[in-house]
């Protein structure tokens, strides 16, 4: 399943809209005025399905996210010198990716396949397209996208 993950141009507030292959929004995804990012993920109908929340006060970059209101996992930047690197605390999934982090891949712990992640470059706000294996791993896969463009946003700001 393809998912089109559109940043809103005009915003005071992170938001983005994410779309199928067909067109049709999938999820809509409002920041919260917060210490940190802060961001709820709403389904096709409005009703809030998961978060994305900045632990604030850390050494490195770390996002908590939550299914509801069950905490689900972590991400956290990892210390390294030339590529990014992030530690993963959900599912077993790991992060594979590129120099620029514009393209990356995510996997499970026994090697399989879950999403490929490709930012288009030439666009005025950051889109993203996520092409997920399975279509039950969407809104984590979502969820962890969510949170490498935002701590990619507090690091290049």
């Amino acid at each position: 399943m393809k998912l089109l993950f559109k940043q809103r141009f005009f915003s005071w507030l992170d938001s983005y809209d994410i779309f199928n292959e067909n067109g049709e929004t999938v999820f809509t995804v409002k920041g919260q005025l917060s210490w940190g990012h802060c961001l709820k993920i709403f389904d096709s109908v409005g009703r809030e399905v998961g978060t994305v929340k900045e632990r604030v006060f850390t050494f490195l970059p770390k996002f908590e996210m939550y299914l509801g209101n069950s905490y689900v996992g972590c991400i956290s930047k990892e210390f390294t010198l030339f590529k990014p690197a992030y530690n993963i605390d959900c599912s077993g999934w790991h992060v594979e990716g590129n120099f620029f982090e514009w393209d990356y891949d995510i996997y499970s712990q026994g090697g399989e396949h879950i999403a490929s992640v490709s930012k288009e470059i030439w666009n005025w706000t950051d889109t993203y397209t996520i092409d997920v294996t399975d279509p039950e791993d969407c809104l984590q896969a979502l969820m962890l996208v969510l949170a490498i463009d935002a701590e990619k946003c507090s690091r290049n700001s």
